[in-house]
């Protein structure tokens, strides 16, 4: 069922562009209705109540009643991702909590029978009720990152960082796919670190950022940098790319906090993380902050190979609706850094 997903995102992507191609109409159509389909005969009643009202109003659209805006658009992805998100916790016995799935249902319902003066509006009501934001869209990478300035005590700390960067911009050069992540990570980073009171030291935490993933070059490319889905096999290799790089940074003198950062960022307040499965208070600060801008690139990264726009709001609220994986005080923070972003 959620297979169909890609499907519907190409659609809506391709109808976006041509909102008159009667084909593709027809297309987005049919890929909802299959969803919705294959929700009844697997007895999954959310997909169905998810799926009836997109596929109400596609039919309105297809009738000429109602346009095919953005709002509607951003409305209909939305909801598949969380039709996903919903799918992936219950096979595995997670908490549907954070999906605001209630509020999806009901607001779909309302949205499927409003009037076309009211479709936009009852839209963005829709999705800032269910992600927390106003659905703007925004450049993450528009404004430069502030960077810490080294202390007295890290005296070659300014050339350390010039040499942690390159290594960095060595591993964005591997994907034409990995273009400025470095600075979109570190944006956010130090914008999280300062929003929650500058609590972990801002060079630190720069050069975390910049070595963070650089484990991954010591790695099979066909590994990291496979476009599937990943087997078990590949799952076990990647869980050693934290340690190479913090092992890099064990042996720089004046990089011990930057190391513990790198070494942890794949951690999980629950103890679902690698590679040491620590719990809570276990996992250092700056890994903290690290986990979720790194998982927020990651998630942007992830709509990028399955041919979606670049989507700052679906990308926090799929963080967001994920919260138990990350420390629930840095959310707060980031959720601030990131509403200043898609509201400027």
């Amino acid at each position: 069922m959620t297979d169909r997903a890609p499907e519907v995102e190409r659609d809506v992507a391709r109808l976006k562009k041509h909102p008159t191609d009667r084909e593709l109409i027809a297309d987005l159509f049919r890929a909802i209705h299959n969803i919705k389909g294959d929700a009844s005969l697997c007895k999954f009643e959310l997909g169905v109540v998810i799926a009836h009202p997109i596929e109400t109003m596609m039919s309105r659209f297809r009738e000429g009643e109602i346009p095919f805006s953005d709002l509607l658009a951003e409305m209909i992805l939305l909801a598949v991702d969380r039709l996903e998100l919903a799918t992936d916790a219950l096979l595995c016995n997670k908490s549907l909590e954070n999906l605001h799935l209630l509020a999806l249902v009901e607001g779909l319902e309302k949205l499927s029978l409003a009037s076309v003066q009211d479709i936009d509006v009852k839209c963005a009501e829709l999705i800032e009720a269910v992600t927390g934001f106003s659905p703007v869209i925004g450049d993450i990478s528009s404004r430069a990152p502030r960077v810490g300035k080294p202390s007295s005590e890290q005296k070659n700390a300014s050339s350390d960082l010039q040499f942690f960067r390159s290594l960095a911009l060595q591993l964005e050069g591997r994907s034409p796919l990995f273009k400025g992540r470095t600075m979109r990570i570190l944006r956010l980073a130090l914008e999280t670190n300062k929003a929650g009171g500058s609590v972990v030291d801002p060079v630190q935490l720069e050069a975390a950022v910049y070595l963070h993933d650089v484990g991954m070059m010591l790695m099979p490319e066909a590994i990291w940098l496979k476009v599937g889905k990943m087997t078990e096999e590949d799952k076990l290799a990647l869980r050693n790319h934290p340690g190479f790089a913090a092992g890099l940074l064990q042996r720089i003198p004046g990089w011990e906090a930057a190391a513990e950062m790198v070494a942890q960022h794949h951690e999980m307040p629950d103890g679902g993380g690698y590679p040491k499965e620590l719990h809570d208070k276990e996992i250092c600060t700056g890994a903290r902050i690290l986990a979720i801008v790194d998982a927020f690139e990651a998630v942007m990264l992830k709509h990028i190979h399955r041919g979606k726009n670049r989507s700052v709001l679906r990308a926090i609220a799929e963080i967001n609706a994920c919260d138990k994986q990350f420390a629930p005080e840095w959310i707060a923070p980031f959720n601030s850094v990131i509403r200043k972003t898609i509201e400027t």
